[in-house]
């Protein structure tokens, strides 16, 4: 079977086909304009990466059996302070999240991967989403705005 883990290994620090990985974008951003929101109405970079980390630690959670839900940080997390040692932590988290995230995937067996996914709402349904669709989504999610970040670090 595909190994779906090597698609979320490669969006979060590897041989992205998309471009840099999530990683490489993030150490790429200048810490004092993280949390700069450069278009109005819009996310800063720091923002962007908390949501990111939010995300994945919510899919690890999915991941290990439990129902579908909002990420326990929420779902675009504010940063608790706007200094460069902040941006560092916002950093380390998130890639300390797909980490755990990883060595989970690693240990999932392949009959594993097309089991759905638990419903908050109820669990004896699902969600109608494999377990692999969930790590895919992952993938793109981390690539989508992984773009965004590489954008507004330009400005």
């Amino acid at each position: 079977m595909f190994n779906i883990t090597n698609e979320i290994k490669k969006a979060f620090n590897g041989d992205a086909w998309h471009g840099n990985h999530v990683m490489q974008t993030l150490n790429n951003v200048n810490p004092e304009s993280a949390f700069s929101h450069f278009v109005p109405g819009a996310h800063s970079i720091a923002e962007i990466a908390l949501h990111l980390t939010a995300w994945t630690e919510e899919v690890t959670s999915r991941l290990s059996g439990k129902p579908a839900a909002e990420p326990a940080m929420g779902d675009w997390p504010m940063p608790e302070s706007r200094t460069p040692k902040a941006w560092e932590r916002i950093i380390f988290n998130f890639k300390i999240a797909n980490e755990e995230l990883i060595r989970l995937c690693e240990s999932i067996k392949d009959n594993q991967w097309n089991d759905e996914v638990k419903s908050e709402r109820n669990p004896a349904l699902g969600t109608g989403v494999t377990n692999a669709e969930l790590l895919s989504g992952l993938a793109q999610h981390h690539a989508y705005h992984s773009g965004q970040i590489a954008l507004l670090s330009k400005f």
